[in-house]
């Protein structure tokens, strides 16, 4: 069986399991925009746009040009490949960038899985969350046209699958038979607890730091609550002089409106929260040893997001047995789908709920350690990557292969 693995980022969702299944015995190619990327395993190669979005192309089709120049760069790359043996049974792209735009039109046998994360509408749950001032009938048209290149994969590919339910109740219900709601996996092995104490990082010693609130997020930003995270760290800190706080992540906007040049929601918060900076860390982003440190050495972990798609630091976090203060939101209800309790959920537009939920992990060591103890068991009974890439690899050789 040989594999076509695309996503303009490498490894992303598919490295690992590529890898997996190469030690399966499969041929795995891995198509990337990411220079130097390489794994064990995969026959990686580079594609990439031979030019730029057109210049004041009309603003609802710049990201549909963006994702053709990104399928079209494939195929120019793909038609040498097929020279040097790429001939795949399965194709296997990310959605929405383009690169999986083309590929029945190279390989018509082929089959193609779309690796679907979101469909765009003027109503959809995260819109609807913000409640963004100033949103019009010209923000909702651009939404609806984002959807293109999504669309294309969802009318041309022959299954999809969508890491959560949530997800999936996102995309148009004519759709629904041809998604799979089946997660990318958590590394259960790698995210563990550990009964090391305290934190110590390269540039940061917190070895003897007893109260130890963590929040990791790729940025800062309201789709992951940074703003309102900080406004209840001003009132935890003050009330528990004691108490540190280490945030992991960049000073930008990964999810949502991008703010003007040389404003950020760290510097808004900064300025507009009353904080002890010396009990206040930022970490940037961490390689995966440190970052595994950091929710090792968690006292209580704050996990926000807006009904959007969950974030993999949130079941890194599970997985590695910490005490989760989260979101009151659909996405983190899947993660909370019994009546086993594993989560503090808070509504975390209120800053005083999010600090006393804080507060009260912290007095209480034994719930914290019950409760990360139960959110680590659920991981690895639901989530562990072991199990989910077996269950892939038969999903494809059995189920897929067999689509008409």
């Amino acid at each position: 069986m040989q594999i076509l693995f695309l996503h303009d980022n490498f490894p992303a969702q598919f490295g690992v399991f590529g890898q997996y299944l190469a030690r399966q015995g499969w041929d795995v190619w891995f198509g990337t925009q990411r220079k130097n990327s390489q794994l064990s395993g995969l026959k990686t190669f580079n594609y990439s746009p031979h030019r730029e979005v057109t210049e004041k192309i009309h603003p609802y089709v710049g990201g549909f040009e963006k994702a053709v120049l990104n399928g079209q760069g494939f195929v120019r790359v793909a038609l040498k490949m097929k020279e040097k043996g790429l001939s795949p049974d399965i194709v296997m792209a990310h959605s929405g960038w383009g690169p999986g735009l083309y590929a029945k039109d190279l390989w018509p046998r082929a089959k193609y899985v779309g690796y679907f994360e979101w469909y765009y509408t003027s109503q959809a749950p995260d819109i609807k969350f913000l409640n963004e001032k100033g949103r019009n009938l010209d923000d909702d048209l651009r939404t609806r046209t984002r959807n293109a290149a999504i669309q294309m994969d969802l009318t041309s590919c022959d299954a999809g699958i969508v890491p959560t339910s949530f997800q999936k109740a996102q995309f148009p219900p004519c759709f629904s038979d041809k998604l799979i709601v089946m997660h990318d996996g958590i590394d259960t092995d790698t995210y563990k607890p550990s009964e090391k104490a305290g934190l110590q990082l390269p540039n940061l010693d917190l070895s003897s730091v007893d109260e130890l609130i963590t929040y990791v997020a790729r940025g800062m930003e309201p789709y992951r609550g940074f703003p309102e995270f900080m406004k209840a760290l001003e009132i935890i800190l003050e009330k528990r002089p004691n108490a540190h706080a280490v945030i992991v992540g960049e000073d930008r906007v990964a999810y949502g409106r991008k703010l003007k040049e040389g404003d950020s929601y760290k510097k808004r918060a900064l300025e507009a929260c009353n904080l002890d900076l010396n009990r206040v860390h930022f970490t940037g982003l961490l390689p995966r040893d440190q970052y595994l440190k950091v929710l090792q050495a968690s006292s209580v972990h704050v996990y926000f997001t807006i009904p959007f798609v969950l974030s993999w630091s949130m079941m890194e976090s599970m997985s590695a047995g910490c005490a989760m203060v989260t979101s009151d939101v659909e996405p983190v209800w899947e993660m909370a789908s019994d009546d086993e309790e594993r989560l503090v959920l808070v509504d975390h537009r209120q800053p005083t709920e999010i600090a006393d939920a804080v507060g009260r992990l912290l007095d209480d060591r034994d719930k914290a350690s019950s409760l990360g103890a139960a959110a680590r068991k659920f991981i690895v009974e639901n989530y562990s990557q072991r199990d989910i890439f077996a269950r892939k690899e038969a999903w494809l050789k059995t189920d897929v292969m067999q689509l008409c």
